[in-house]
């Protein structure tokens, strides 16, 4: 059987490592350390065989309308899908021509070129600066931009000024991802009320502790949602994510309860590595961006690290190649971390 001529060439995702064992430390994906609600076992021992039989909502309704509740929104500006990986791919396919072009800025989240080379889409790269800002040019030609916001895995988040002009100067569509958002200083929400051509994409992964159920949502004018909804799968979201998902959104104050902390935990180690001679950017994620300190090998010390079980990321590069991005855990996995970072980089 042949396979379609795009596929070969294609580079597919890479996802962090998922190691497996009884004393690691994974500070590599910017999954939540902490657990998420109470009340989202009590939907999972609340589901009966009679809810397994049927086929799930196939709008995920009782979600959307807990969404748009929680954000102002009406429902049908609310779409869910099987992760935000998903909201992302169905943008592709819905709002850029054969052969259209989608926009990001590099470096930022790596599936975005994937996805546009799977949907035989031009890709075009916005090169940061050596600081990681990004001035946005006079022209942004493309059909569809994607901005992670605030970026991975830089950390940095763009004003809303900027944004502003980002969406000003395309002539397409805009995504704004805000995996990050909940551990923020805003939210660019209050921009869908002002421009017909934004969406913003949230994930149940990070802030809600719920990476494991592939579950996320997208939100926008009801006359994009609708666009959407013709092309997702029938049955998106299965009764488990929906259910979960349900309980995890009608619980803010534990959503925000760990947030709060992770935020702490985040600045007491930025403090640290900066004593350690570490520059670490001002992050508005769940992770740091650090540079190590000049002489030292960056990739040399995730080596190090790794072989002692503690797993962080590295991206080899002229930009990235000098960093490590760092999950925060809590208090007693990054007291962990440090005590460990100290040893190895004496033998690196």
């Amino acid at each position: 059987m042949p396979i379609r001529k795009s596929i070969d060439p294609l580079h597919a995702y890479v996802p962090g490592e998922q190691p497996s064992g009884q004393n690691l430390l994974k500070l590599n994906t910017n999954e939540n350390a902490y657990p998420p609600s109470p009340k989202v076992f009590e939907a999972l021992g609340n589901l009966t065989a009679d809810d397994l039989r049927k086929y799930p909502q196939p709008t995920g309704k009782d979600l959307c309308d807990a969404i748009a509740e929680l954000h102002g929104l009406a429902p049908e500006q609310v779409l869910v899908t099987n992760g935000s990986d998903e909201a992302l791919a169905l943008c592709t396919r819905a709002f850029c021509e054969h052969g259209g072009r989608i926009g990001y800025m590099k470096p930022s989240y790596s599936l975005y070129p994937v996805l546009s080379d799977i949907a035989e889409l031009e890709s075009v790269e916005f090169p940061l600066e050596s600081d990681f800002s990004w001035q946005v040019p006079e022209a942004v030609d493309v059909d569809f931009f994607f901005l992670t916001q605030p970026n991975a895995p830089t950390s940095l988040a763009m004003s809303a000024d900027q944004i502003e002009t980002l969406i000003q100067r395309c002539p397409g569509g805009v995504l704004i991802d805000e995996a990050y958002v909940d551990f923020a200083e805003e939210s660019m929400l209050p921009l869908l009320k002002k421009y017909d051509n934004v969406l913003i994409s949230r994930t149940f992964s990070k802030s809600y502790s719920l990476a494991g159920i592939r579950l996320g949502y997208l939100m926008g004018s009801a006359k994009w949602m609708e666009a959407l909804y013709k092309i997702k799968d029938s049955y998106n979201t299965d009764v488990f994510a929906q259910r979960v998902g349900l309980a995890a959104v009608k619980d803010q104050a534990w959503m925000q309860q760990n947030a709060t902390a992770i935020r702490g935990t985040r600045n007491r180690v930025t403090k640290a590595l900066t004593g350690l001679g570490f520059s670490v950017l001002p992050s508005q994620t769940n992770f740091l961006f650090a540079k190590v300190p000049s002489g030292e090998d960056a990739q040399g010390i995730f080596e190090s690290l790794r072989k002692r079980e503690i797993f962080v990321r590295y991206f080899p590069g002229e930009l990235t190649g000098e960093y490590l991005r760092i999950t925060i855990g809590t208090d007693e996995q990054m007291d962990r971390f440090l005590s460990e970072l100290a040893t190895v980089r004496k033998y690196v």
